[in-house]
């Protein structure tokens, strides 16, 4: 029987929704609504909200923050003076070794262990009562009626940094490794084809301080950073004392570098700089892992965001980009590709750049040619230029997966390969883990490369900041490595805490942060299950009696609701007082 005209237009105009599902599906996967669709709520909207100005403290909150300084300080202080037997000590050359009382904590490990648990707790608890004078009520975008200045958060940081800046390298013993790698080179071998153990001998007085898992392992860090270490170990030689406090020099500059790069990123996307240090340069994170930790994500991350910066003074300019213009440009571009030669995973930022260049240029498609063709050449020419200079080549894009080597439960494919492997077990059908693994990883290789690719076209049709775009990319890229430490989740809290201010983001933020940060032990290492039992009671016990103690001076609940406070309405002096959030 013949199709009558109506129903051969209904089969067509199935086959046509059919044909368009796939690809609206595949077109917004990438960020890009299909002509003709709804508009959703893009994800600026979401996780952004611009925040006003507020008014300074009045009397009795100076008077409160005064206590949250002091407060925090007695906790950095307390990590500081139990780090003399709790930290990440050397294994040879302990200054404190043989000294009547500053090698009193290395005989007392629980007592040690207690005070820098104490102290851990006490800096996150202050940081959080900080927040209530930087940020308000997290769960609302009001924003804190009264917010503190930016010399009161700056003095507060600096109190909180000192003690941690002069103390026993904490929670990682990754600075060995650093001293390590840094004499291979200082000693004309290649540190990307040679591990501690056979380039200096096993009982050479560096190797005995690098953990065991990596005394085989060739350097997976950039040769800039290897550059810089080899200088020190010119400098220091065996002297470990000597090495971890040049090396701690470095990461202060780079945690400076931070804190003078977040307030003026955040000024462009019209957050608060308050706002934005209390989250990310006083972040507890930064505080144990970078300062005291002596990471060198101090330093990439630092450059990243400097150079990001101030190639946007370029870039988000209202002149052409020409002289001043092009020089900040190129310079902002030259440090973003400096940094990724610490540690590759900055090497985005150059991107989400690159896609606002190409927007500024009309967002035309020899517009965005432009803007790669520019910045990979900035970013080549730094690259081979810091390879040559420095003697170490291009080796070390050979051992950039080094780190996969370690199975981490904060990496989400690692835990669920693992978890499922360990399901295997429990049920009899054995371990397979390893091939679970070779499933996982890759899938989730895969969906970060979606998500950044959906945020660099999101940059690119201006529909989100390059700041936020990036701090989203570094998110999905941290969370879904294959190795995920506590401290790589700064590589997205930091730009985040420049752009996001929406509650979906700080909470999360806040929360994950302070749970992080004291979980983890502060010798880089494990303790016996007895002595962690008695140390987290008696830190339980101390932190308790000191909240009694300073219940009346201290902010740790509010005396009256949470008062919402539109945007650039006018502040209600009489409920003000008690608008902050009731968790401390």
């Amino acid at each position: 029987m013949p199709q009558t005209p109506e129903k051969t237009t209904t089969a067509r105009s199935a086959r046509a929704i059919l044909l368009e599902k796939p690809k609206a599906l595949a077109l917004s996967t990438i960020g890009v609504r299909p002509f003709g669709s709804a508009p959703r709520q893009s994800m600026a909207a979401v996780l952004h909200g611009d925040e006003d100005e507020r008014p300074g403290l009045n009397a009795k909150e100076t008077a409160q923050l005064r206590g949250i300084r002091r407060f925090g300080a007695t906790g950095a202080v307390l990590m500081a003076v139990g780090a003399l037997g709790a930290g990440a000590q050397p294994v040879l050359q302990n200054p404190t070794a043989g000294l009547r009382v500053l090698s009193l904590p290395g005989r007392m490990p629980t007592v040690s262990l207690t005070m820098t648990m104490t102290g851990t707790v006490l800096v996150v608890l202050a940081w959080l009562m900080m927040g209530r004078f930087a940020v308000g009520d997290i769960r609302s975008r009001s924003g804190a009626p009264r917010r503190m200045t930016r010399s009161q958060l700056d003095r507060t940081l600096l109190l909180w940094i000192l003690p941690l800046s002069v103390a026993p390298p904490m929670f990682s013993r990754d600075v060995y490794s650093y001293l390590a790698q840094s004499e291979i080179a200082a000693r004309g071998l290649d540190p990307y084809a040679i591990g501690p153990k056979a380039a200096l001998g096993v009982d050479h007085v560096l190797t005995r301080t690098v953990p065991t898992i990596w005394r085989d392992t060739p350097a997976p860090y950039g040769p800039f950073f290897l550059w810089l270490g080899r200088g020190i170990s010119s400098l220091t030689g065996d002297n470990i004392v000597a090495g971890i406090f040049l090396h701690r020099l470095l990461a202060l500059a780079g945690v400076a570098l931070i804190v003078w790069a977040i307030p003026r990123l955040a000024k462009r996307c019209g957050v608060s700089a308050v706002s934005s240090l209390w989250l990310g340069a006083a972040n507890p994170l930064l505080l144990f892992h970078l300062v005291a930790g002596i990471h060198n994500e101090a330093l990439m991350l630092g450059l990243m965001l400097a150079g990001i910066e101030i190639a946007l003074r370029a870039v988000e300019g209202s002149g052409p980009i020409r002289g001043q213009a092009l020089f900040y440009l190129i310079a902002g571009s030259g440090l973003i590709a400096l940094s990724s030669t610490v540690k590759i995973p900055s090497l985005l930022a150059l991107g989400f750049v690159g896609m606002a260049l190409a927007r500024r240029w009309g967002g035309t498609w020899k517009a965005l040619a432009g803007a790669a063709i520019l910045l990979g050449v900035v970013a080549a020419v730094v690259t081979f230029v810091i390879s040559v200079a420095s003697g170490l080549g291009m080796g070390w894009i050979n051992t950039l997966d080094t780190a996969t080597a370690v199975r981490s439960w904060m990496s989400i494919p690692t835990l669920l390969g693992v978890g499922t492997g360990l399901a295997g077990v429990l049920l009899g059908l054995g371990d397979h883990t390893t091939a679970i693994l070779t499933i996982t990883r890759p899938i989730a290789y895969l969906v970060a490369i979606l998500i950044t690719a959906r945020m660099m076209i999101s940059v690119y049709m201006g529909r989100i900041h390059p700041v936020g775009g990036l701090g989203i990319a570094l998110g999905a890229i941290v969370l879904l490595f294959p190795v995920v430490q506590p401290w790589y989740l700064l590589w997205a809290i930091l730009p985040l805490a420049a752009w996001a201010t929406a509650p979906i983001f700080r909470i999360p933020a806040v929360v994950f942060t302070s749970i992080v940060s004291v979980m983890l032990m502060s010798n880089g290492a494990e303790y016996l299950p007895f002595m962690i039992v008695q140390a987290v009671i008696a830190t339980i016990l101390t932190a308790g009696t000191l909240i009694v103690f300073t219940r009346n001076s201290l902010p740790w609940r509010s005396d009256k609701p949470v008062a919402e406070i539109t945007k650039g309405g006018p502040v209600d002096e009489d409920n003000s007082a008690g608008a902050y959030a009731d968790s401390p």
